[in-house]
């Protein structure tokens, strides 16, 4: 199924495409319960060593391949789905969010926070394209992208000085010491975006250009990993099969069908394996092996609210929505602080239309 089109499809589906905000660009936002709970998961113990608020800081998934994260609008926190499929470990999103969590907690945004305390967070990701299109040197592309009333304040938005940069640093690994995790991570993303030096401007991923490297932040990093107590310890068990499920449920859900079945055609009795496969075999689809996988899955974790949520998807978009209904429900059961687990219940219920589910 072409990807265009199964964005259209997934409004009701596990992962939810919001509408694209930039038509040239074709942007949209992702919404899924699992991937959700995950960045929640990494962000609390951040947010929290910062003497933030976690319910006061908004998260967003941004459907785009590039290699980008950015904080906005004061506590809106902003992720790329290519940042978390091309990411090595979980370390690596984790330290990703501390330096982000730096830059919220240090205010950086403050010169331009009373313009945009009130903007949606459509308009501020479109923005946020319009800058990042004039820094890449297409002035022509982000001048479109800027125009609408968007002008105020963002030719500044992205450009972090290296004072604020090596200060969201300093405070990324205060917290990340506090919640007693290795900064090993966000070294290895700052590798990841040293092979970013070497290409031409337009080539490079948008957090390169936006988060200015220098060797001076490598070697403080450096320094402090050399120095911390916590350097040398593993990552938490939990959120490596966090991270696992979520990049191989983005992979299956964003990549061709075949690439998935390619990529996880080892191990093939492993739950991540699994997974991956039953999504790229619905989206085929071949519900004749799709079925089977997620039902081995549901047999293995019966407590698991999204193995029940992707049962009940694979057979509501498949005209099959009084079957779908106990999936959902359990799912709900489960996970019942999920609004989104929730609204993929109602869709159902909506759909048969039996007044019986109106009932309080």
């Amino acid at each position: 199924m072409p990807v265009t089109r199964w964005l259209a499809a997934m409004a009701l589906a596990v992962i939810t495409v919001l509408p694209g905000i930039a038509e040239a660009k074709k942007i949209s936002f992702l919404r899924d319960a699992e991937i959700e709970n995950t960045i929640r998961a990494y962000s609390t113990p951040l947010f929290l060593a910062a003497g933030l608020e976690p319910s006061a800081i908004n998260i967003y998934i941004v459907n785009d391949n590039t290699l980008n994260a950015f904080v906005a609008g004061g506590q809106k926190l902003f992720l790329n789905s290519g940042l978390l499929m091309q990411s090595k470990s979980p370390g690596q999103i984790i330290g990703v969010i501390a330096h982000e969590t730096g830059h919220i907690a240090g205010g950086h945004l403050s010169q331009i926070r009373d313009a945009m305390r009130n903007s949606s967070a459509r308009s501020i990701l479109m923005m946020v394209l319009g800058s990042i299109a004039i820094i890449g040197g297409q002035s022509d592309v982000g001048t479109a992208v800027i125009a609408g009333g968007q002008q105020t304040g963002v030719r500044s938005f992205l450009q972090y000085s290296r004072t604020q940069e090596g200060a969201a640093d300093a405070a990324g690994v205060r917290f990340l010491d506090s919640t007693e995790q290795s900064a090993e991570g966000l070294l290895g993303f700052f590798n990841l975006l040293g092979d970013q030096e070497l290409l031409s401007a337009t080539r490079q991923d948008p957090y390169y250009r936006s988060h200015p490297l220098t060797r001076q932040r490598i070697e403080a990093l450096k320094a402090h990993i050399a120095r911390s107590e916590y350097s040398d310890k593993p990552a938490n068990p939990e959120f490596v099969v966090m991270y696992e499920r979520m990049v191989a449920k983005l992979k299956a859900f964003l990549d061709p069908p075949a690439r998935t079945l390619r990529a996880y055609k080892k191990n093939p009795d492993s739950m991540v394996s699994r997974y991956a496969r039953a999504i790229a075999y619905y989206r085929r689809p071949d519900l004749d092996k799709a079925i089977p996988l997620v039902d081995s899955l549901i047999a293995d974790y019966p407590a698991d609210p999204y193995f029940n949520e992707l049962k009940g998807q694979m057979l509501f978009e498949n005209g099959r929505a009084p079957e779908a209904i106990p999936f959902y429900e359990k799912a709900v059961l489960l996970k019942p602080d999920s609004a989104l687990l929730r609204r993929g219940l109602a869709q159902v219920q909506i759909e048969l239309g039996d007044n019986a589910y109106l009932q309080p």
